[in-house]
């Protein structure tokens, strides 16, 4: 849980807390006999087995083919089917050798796929503090327009930490519900910036929605990185009136 400021419609901030989205709902799983069930993690394969190291002994898809149908080389017999446990992940390089130094970069696609700029992904510092209030931007987006134009990748909830922030949260979840809407969120003076809520971690535009149930409130802020756009169809030829 952190602390952050937000600001109202009316230009009054208080410092509220952020904290992961509570699933109150406990679930258990059941196999057909009705007994407890849990997910496992199983070796699927290993690097000696696969594709890549398959092709440096056969030189050819085709014969490569024949020999898996033939011999089964793609299954490690001593792993393959294994359980693992408190595993942990490393990168590895085209050799199959641990990489003990890596750099991240940031790939940029056009709404049609490809590749638009490539460059290496720097380190964001975070911007949402209670020093820095998240201001009131006034831009409203209806639900029904917000799910066909934006992929929601993560949430938090907004909770108040006393009873003058109650008020001010449950009043800015109230004007919310009533309009239908999500409130743009960002940071900076004039909340136009992504924001950055831990360091190194991917910049988000946020969309504030709000609900209320009597005297209780939810605030939750969506996340996204990603807008939908159509992508654009290039007009076909005219045909030639002579040919």
């Amino acid at each position: 849980m952190a602390e952050l400021s937000l600001s109202n419609s009316a230009g009054r901030d208080a410092v509220i807390n952020i904290s992961s989205v509570q699933e109150p709902l406990r679930v258990r799983w059941l196999d057909a006999a009705q007994r407890p069930a849990i997910s496992m993690r199983l070796v699927k394969s290993t690097l000696p087995h696969d594709t890549p190291a398959l092709l440096k002994q056969f030189a050819t898809l085709p014969e490569l083919g024949a020999q898996l149908i033939a011999s089964d080389p793609e299954i490690d017999f001593d792993s393959v089917g294994g359980f693992l446990q408190n595993a942990s992940r490393v990168l590895v390089d085209q050799q199959g050798q641990l990489v003990h130094k890596s750099q991240t970069f940031e790939i940029v696609r056009a709404p049609d796929g490809s590749i638009r700029d490539r460059r290496p992904k720097a380190v964001a510092l975070p911007n949402v503090s209670p020093e820095s209030p998240l201001r009131w931007s006034g831009k409203l987006i209806k639900k029904a327009d917000a799910i066909r134009k934006f992929v929601f990748s993560s949430k938090v909830q907004l909770t108040h930490i006393n009873g003058l922030t109650y008020d001010f949260l449950f009043g800015i979840a109230r004007e919310l519900e009533q309009q239908d809407s999500l409130l743009i969120l960002g940071a900076g003076p004039k909340a136009n910036q992504p924001l950055i809520l831990r360091r190194g971690s991917t910049p988000y535009r946020g969309f504030l929605e709000g609900r209320t149930l009597g005297e209780q409130y939810a605030l939750v802020l969506h996340l996204s990185n990603l807008e939908l756009k159509t992508p654009e169809v290039a007009a076909s030829p005219t045909a030639n009136p002579e040919s």
